[in-house]
């Protein structure tokens, strides 16, 4: 039975993932006399989130747990009772998954909101009175334009007549994860966009319980969904700027980690996104990059798409080149040989697989024949069989190739570090965890099958520990 709390707001939050779940747990911790009620489709998810023993959480952020054991079952409570929430609440998080189109007008960069349609429709039939709309999800210009026009139509087609208003703002998330909790505490800036002030106002004095005014920039709805879009555009064109820099380095003898120390000394560049490394991943970047790119292209901007557009040509160059590079150094011949993968999150600090550079890397080295063996603290097994299949199935060539038809045969997952490195010709580091940094490779290389070699793509290892132990040394950008 939830507990009636002394507050006149009422959030719902309709999707429990990585944007949803941490998002909610800070404003129910930051505003403890606000009712926070989060709900998903996803038994299972919700499931998870209310484990006892807080050992299924379905998302790993630091300093997330001990927030959530603060409010769950106070004023934080997560269910699938998704009509009845929307009912109650007063505001309405949209944080629902925005993926690229997979079929139809613009499939492979346009972003499917099928999901957020459906939202909007059972929004407008549950929802009672006043109510705030909140688009949180990371969608294209003018989607709140959709939304508004979901929730006229349906109140209008309403059979009870009964009275309904709704305001429809975008408030972005500026999440890194990996420091997602710090990120939604310490915020650079909070970000709404609307046309109807009293809503505005009445997000921003949520927020106001623990972020500076100054903080809480206020617009119009297109600058506010067209800002999210260019942010993570801006940052992944960082990204790829310095990993294009990275090959550079390997041929002329520079060393990438002296070029970023010293170009991020310069105030007007600033040391943030510029560690090179094997590519952008996670859930935004690319998705926000093809979406960016297509909205150029419908508004006949083509200049500027392909632009950004080749900001995601250079990441999947530099995971090719990575390939490339282990095929190279392994006698040009990988068939039958195992390698050890030390990470499988696309950034350490995190559980979360999407777009993760070590699928790519992975999938290529299983192609030539390789047998890999998988180590990641965070990620689970169950994780990266489906991140493999996913991507099978978006890549149909592959899919239909023979030699991945049982794709269990060619990797296994390990626990240990030390396990995983038994009879491998290589080490491949595709994920910076910190305990890849403490590896002693005075004991690893005595499992290893010799010549033993280590490709480190993070810039993790000590390069003098790692080769007077007789292990040959690869490293991202150092020539």
């Amino acid at each position: 039975m939830q507990k009636v709390l002394d507050s006149n707001i009422r959030i719902c939050c309709i999707g429990a993932g990585y944007v949803g779940g941490p998002s909610m747990v800070v404003i129910a911790d930051k505003c403890p006399e606000i009712l926070v009620n989060v709900v998903d489709i996803n038994p299972d998810r919700i499931k998870n989130w209310n484990d006892e023993e807080y050992k299924e959480i379905p998302i790993f952020e630091p300093n997330l747990l001990p927030l959530l054991k603060r409010t769950r079952g106070k004023n934080l409570f997560f269910s699938t009772d998704v009509h009845q929430e929307i009912s109650l609440a007063d505001i309405i998080f949209i944080c629902v998954n925005t993926p690229t189109k997979q079929i139809g007008v613009g499939a492979g960069r346009a972003s499917n909101l099928q999901w957020l349609e459906l939202c909007a429709r059972e929004i407008a039939t549950h929802a009672k009175g006043n109510t705030i709309v909140v688009e949180k999800s990371t969608v294209p210009v003018k989607t709140a334009e959709v939304i508004k026009d979901i929730l006229i139509t349906e109140t209008i087609n309403n059979i009870s007549k009964e009275k309904k208003y709704f305001s429809v703002l975008s408030n972005p998330e500026f999440l890194s994860e990996g420091n997602a909790i710090k990120d939604l505490q310490d915020p650079d800036r909070i970000l709404i966009g609307g046309d109807n002030i009293n809503a505005i106002d009445k997000l921003s004095s949520i927020y106001e319980h623990w972020v500076p005014k100054d903080k809480i920039i206020k617009t119009n709805l297109w600058s506010s969904e067209l800002s999210k879009l260019t942010a993570n555009a801006f940052l992944a064109q960082r990204i790829s700027s310095i990993n294009s820099i990275s090959a550079l380095c390997e041929i002329t003898g520079a060393d990438i980690k002296e070029v970023s120390k010293a170009i991020g000394g310069d105030k007007r560049i600033g040391n943030k996104f510029i560690s090179s490394g094997p590519g952008f991943g996670g859930s935004c970047f690319k998705k926000d990059l093809l979406n960016l790119t297509y909205l150029c292209e419908y508004y006949g901007l083509s200049e500027v798409a392909l632009y950004w557009n080749q900001v995601l040509e250079i990441n999947n160059w530099q995971q090719k080149r990575i390939s490339k590079v282990v095929i190279e150094k392994l006698f040009r011949n990988i068939s039958g040989k195992k390698i050890a993968i030390f990470g499988f999150a696309f950034k350490a600090d995190t559980n979360d697989t999407r777009e993760s550079p070590s699928i790519n890397i992975c999938m290529d080295l299983i192609n030539e024949g390789a047998v890999l063996k998988i180590h990641d603290p965070k990620v689970k097994e169950i994780e990266i069989q489906k991140a493999f299949e996913d991507f099978l199935e978006n890549n149909k060539e592959l899919k239909n190739n023979k030699k991945l038809i049982d794709l269990r045969k060619v990797w296994n997952y390990y626990d240990s570090i030390y396990d995983a490195s038994k009879n491998v010709d290589a080490i491949l580091i595709l994920t910076e965890w910190s305990n890849y940094k403490t590896i002693s490779w005075e004991e690893i290389y005595k499992v290893m099958r010799k010549p033993a070699w280590v490709f480190d793509t993070r810039l993790v290892t000590n390069p003098d520990e790692v080769k007077k132990n007789g292990i040959k040394l690869w490293v991202l950008g150092q020539g």
